[in-house]
């Protein structure tokens, strides 16, 4: 590589699979449509253990000018240690930046210059996330005129109800008339899109496995902001998402992995008085809730972490 090139930043992709190749080569596509101007890209592509034909199918993709690592592993690790798998390669392979970018998502063509340049403009930044759309047909209502799908917001940044414990997605539901377009500094980026430094990572550590899914992205932008690091929203920036397709709103696995890891979370980060309603409401929880609340309170206090006891769910 000569000095000329290596002046360049380098960017590395990570895109986790599992059993969803469809989605995973169509998140591609729209990379391979990614306008390159005065950076690398590279894209790592782990795939956490599918049982499908989804190895064959990626092995056979056709990456045209892309650079594309194939990492397989035999289990599913789960978004946290998954990720953390092509963060690792990422990292030990002279990454500036690291892109963590769930397989069900397009991108815009700029989006990766566009994070660069916001990266330039806010070098006190560490963390980055982009203005993120529903995919048309993935909205979750269907009151939209037809000339709007694609520009309803699904994440314009995220901000943390500490009444509740919840990660909230600004704007979400909102038609995209413009209100949406200035960068502001944000609690903290959706792990579906978030662009990160290199040096976040080396210094904050990688994805919480304990985790598994749901929770580790907000925890890594707590223990980020905690130190005084700033995240910032990046209104030029944009992708579209088909939201929930890994897990399914409403499903057994949000139940299980919401209740354990909101509890995990608040209890390391939230105020004592939220805290006494968190353990309150997993009281209740053990008491009424639906049987993968009750799990996952038990597991939470019983500290079976990570992929947990649902091992027949995945």
């Amino acid at each position: 590589m000569s000095t000329h090139e290596r002046n360049f930043p380098i960017v590395y992709i990570i895109v986790l699979n599992w059993n969803r190749s469809d989605d995973t080569i169509a998140c591609l596509d729209s990379l391979n449509k990614i306008t390159i101007s005065d950076y690398k890209m590279k894209v790592v592509l782990v795939d956490n253990g599918s049982s499908d034909d989804s190895v064959q199918r990626l092995k056979k993709y056709n990456a045209g000018n892309m650079n594309i690592k194939l990492i397989e592993k035999t289990d599913n690790l789960g978004f946290a240690a998954g990720n953390n798998v092509g963060i690792k390669y990422a990292l030990k392979n002279n990454a500036d930046y690291v892109f963590i970018l769930n397989n069900d998502t397009l991108v815009d063509k700029d989006i990766v210059n566009k994070l660069l340049k916001a990266a330039v403009r806010y070098k006190d930044a560490g963390i980055f996330t982009p203005k993120i759309y529903f995919a048309r047909g993935f909205e979750f209502h269907k009151k939209y005129k037809k000339n709007e799908l694609g520009k309803i917001i699904w994440s314009a940044g995220g901000e943390i109800d500490w009444n509740n414990v919840y990660g909230k997605n600004a704007g979400v539901d909102e038609v995209d008339n413009g209100q949406f377009g200035k960068d502001r500094e944000t609690d903290f980026a959706t792990g579906a899109a978030m662009f990160v430094r290199s040096k976040v990572f080396i210094k904050y550590r990688l994805f919480d496995e304990r985790y598994f899914m749901y929770f580790e992205d907000v925890d890594l932008c707590f223990r980020y902001k905690r130190s005084g690091g700033k995240i910032i929203y990046v209104g030029s920036a944009i992708l579209w998402h088909k939201v929930a397709q890994s897990s399914g709103i409403g499903s057994d696995l949000n139940d299980y992995y919401i209740t354990r890891n909101r509890l995990l979370f608040g209890m390391g980060y939230a105020p004592l008085r939220t805290k006494l309603a968190l353990y309150k409401e997993s009281v209740k929880f053990l008491m009424y809730g639906r049987p993968m609340q009750k799990k996952g309170v038990l597991d939470f206090y019983t500290a079976k972490f990570g992929r947990g006891t649902i091992d027949n769910k995945l």
